[in-house]
């Protein structure tokens, strides 16, 4: 067997690693969050925003689970971009089933940002009138027992924002059960990952409880409203003022709103596109993450039955403990047993897209095209016709 054989033996194993530090720290999470300290008489008033453009599947039963929180004082506050705007009436009617909520409705952002969600945002945070601020994208359904779990960390003067994973309700579709076995076996493993060795500087955007503070601190959504992954530069901002961002072992619930495999990959690959341009070396790192691709080139560097088998073995092995782990045990997702069978077709796709991330110039996100420079949104402007 010659020297490079050896070398892509070698390399093949580097997932492994990371497959065993990702089963280490899903562990360890896990068995720290049972022994936090809640402080669920830590109540104080809160306002829960939501930036909103046209109407989500299920929308009103996602609108009214945030109605109904066991929770003493709080406000529901949506900005869309016009009265015209579909998911109007679903608020309407939510405001009339629903008279004990406070809830508003506030129209256009009065900004002129390219991410339209930073600039509502930066509308309702003004116009909210709590101190403690909810965010959470427009497809997430909760809990009653949601606003006290995500607020109860701020007792703390250390924490500066809590976050927390999420998981798809109602998976029909091929595209449904590929997204939520991804989420489970690949992202919320390097989430945790991530939490081990550097601790939590991001937020997701199904959550992030904070305060009206701690975003003036950097700047305030206004600073954001032309960047992309703000959920995540959010977290980040907070983290580096020196503050906690807190990750909960929670899981709020999402509706999944992808018509065709087609629309998994391209806002899988949009969100790739952006992950290069904001962490450019650790995007390229993800190299030594894509176990399958490297088994597959350890047994065209080495084709033995020996191989193929200890490769793929190992690979599919380590891959079922760290879904078990944080899906199953960690997140309590019972029935994502079922799912386990796709994890080989999402790390193929997952390969695929890191692979084409490499190539594209710009995104496709909410209607418009847009190239992503110095950190920024720039709208694509296609050439004139001559």
């Amino acid at each position: 067997m010659s020297l490079a054989s050896y070398a892509v033996l070698a390399v093949a194993t580097f997932p492994f690693f990371y497959y065993l530090i990702a089963v280490y720290s899903t562990a360890r999470f896990f068995r720290q969050s049972k022994t936090a300290v809640r402080k669920p008489d830590y109540t104080p008033p809160v306002s829960n925003l939501k930036p909103i453009r046209g109407s989500d599947p299920e929308a009103y039963e996602n609108f009214a689970s945030l109605c109904r929180q066991d929770y003493p004082d709080y406000e529901l506050l949506f900005c869309v971009s016009s009265r015209s705007d579909p998911v109007v009436p679903i608020i309407e009617r939510l405001a009339r089933d629903f008279p004990q909520c406070r809830i508003r409705i506030i129209f256009g952002s009065g900004r002129s940002g390219s991410n339209d969600k930073v600039a509502k945002l930066a509308r309702l945070v003004s116009e909210a009138r709590n101190e403690v601020l909810v965010i959470n994208d427009s497809d997430v359904r909760v809990t009653p027992d949601y606003l006290r779990t995500v607020v109860a960390p701020l007792a703390d003067p250390k924490v500066g924002a809590v976050t927390c994973f999420y998981t798809s309700i109602g998976d029909t579709t091929l595209s449904d059960k590929l997204q939520t076995v991804g989420m489970m076996s690949d992202f919320f493993a390097s989430v945790v990952v991530a939490w081990l060795l550097d601790g939590i500087k991001f937020a997701l955007g199904t959550t992030i409880a904070t305060t009206r503070t701690h975003l003036a601190q950097f700047g305030g959504y206004e600073s954001l409203e032309n960047r992309p992954a703000d959920d995540l530069l959010v977290g980040r901002l907070i983290a580096e003022q020196g503050y906690t961002v807190k990750l909960l072992p929670y899981t709020v619930s999402t509706v999944p709103d992808f018509a065709s495999f087609g629309e998994l990959f391209h806002k899988r690959l949009r969100w790739m596109v952006v992950m290069r341009h904001m962490r450019p070396w650790g995007h390229l790192g993800m190299v030594f993450t894509h176990s399958l691709a490297w088994c597959c080139a350890a047994i065209l560097a080495h084709p033995t039955a020996g191989v193929t088998v200890g490769y793929l073995g190992a690979y599919a092995g380590l891959r079922v403990i760290m879904t078990w782990l944080l899906g199953i045990r960690g997140l309590k997702q019972s029935t994502l047993w079922k799912r386990m069978p796709l994890i080989p077709l999402w790390d193929a796709m997952a390969f695929l897209l890191w692979i084409v991330s490499f190539s594209q110039t710009s995104i496709r996100w909410r209607g418009g095209d847009y190239h992503i420079r110095n950190g920024k949104l720039v709208a694509a402007v296609a050439p004139r016709p001559k």
